[in-house]
């Protein structure tokens, strides 16, 4: 039987909280395709099971989230190379012959979110600015990198992570302390922060914003709040800030079209459905 009705999910341990199911249920029936999109809750010891059985039951790819990102490069029989740069994938495509092949969309999320947010934004008009060192950092230096920002200023409170991108990227990466992070804003033309500084149930944000231009464009990956202290402290100085909610969306419509042959649009209702409106 060649007509099986596409399936694609979301897997991980917990996976009840992942907004993913509402997005793509809400592209599934607003472009009319016949095709389902599935939480799962997945084990570290069922992970390898579950990648060989999921396409036989007719699944055409899977989104990736905690604590499987990692874990899944080294099932995989192809890695994109953005995602073995960044040493995680939350995108898995499974192919008709069979292959399943690794790819992380964190960082064209990152960048396609930042140019619908900010138009202008320019990645050679300065120095790039990136609060933190983790997983989603990665991405966003990656992403920076490749559209061309000439020098990542990067800060994290614990300064050997931020080394290590460094060893990674080159040269690019300029480290600063963590007690030095307002002075690293200080001239830069994007301002990203990666951590969970400023997020619901988290410790504030704290970085002192005195140097930030007016002209730069402000960032944050964080969504809950939709407007963190530091955007509305940023657009208060004239910035031009982007919220982290976008690069959520973003990061999702590859996928989707991989899956279901169809780009789907990023616009206020997707935006409605993932903020539960």
């Amino acid at each position: 039987m060649t007509d099986r009705i596409p399936l694609a999910g979301v897997i991980g341990s917990p996976v009840a909280h992942s907004k993913s199911p509402a997005l793509h249920g809400h592209w599934l029936k607003r472009y009319g395709i016949a095709g389902y999109y599935i939480p799962m809750d997945v084990s570290r010891d069922d992970l390898r099971d579950a990648l060989a059985t999921l396409p036989r039951m007719g699944f055409v790819g899977l989104n990736v989230t905690i604590p499987h990102k990692e874990a899944v490069l080294g099932l995989a029989d192809l890695v994109s190379d953005r995602a073995a740069l960044i040493g995680a994938a939350n995108t898995l495509i499974f192919r008709a012959d069979g292959k399943v092949h690794a790819d992380n969309t964190d960082g064209v999320g990152f960048t396609d979110n930042l140019r619908q947010g900010a138009p202008g934004w320019d990645p050679a008009a300065g120095p790039a600015a990136v609060l933190g060192a983790g997983g989603a950092a990665r991405a966003v230096v990656s992403a920076l990198a490749e559209q061309g920002v000439r020098e990542i200023r990067l800060s994290n409170r614990t300064r050997a992570r931020a080394e290590a991108l460094r060893a990674e990227f080159g040269p690019k990466i300029v480290v600063y302390d963590w007690v030095q992070a307002g002075n690293m804003i200080e001239g830069a033309a994007t301002v990203v922060n990666t951590t969970s500084l400023g997020m619901v149930g988290k410790p504030e944000f704290r970085v002192p914003l005195d140097g930030l231009s007016p002209d730069a464009v402000v960032t944050d990956i964080v969504y809950a709040p939709l407007e963190t202290a530091l955007l509305k402290e940023a657009r208060a100085r004239g910035c031009v800030t982007v919220d982290g909610l976008g690069m959520l969306l973003h990061q999702a419509a590859p996928g989707f079209e991989r899956w279901f042959g169809l780009r789907p649009e990023v616009d206020a209702a997707a935006r409605a459905v993932v903020l539960g409106e």
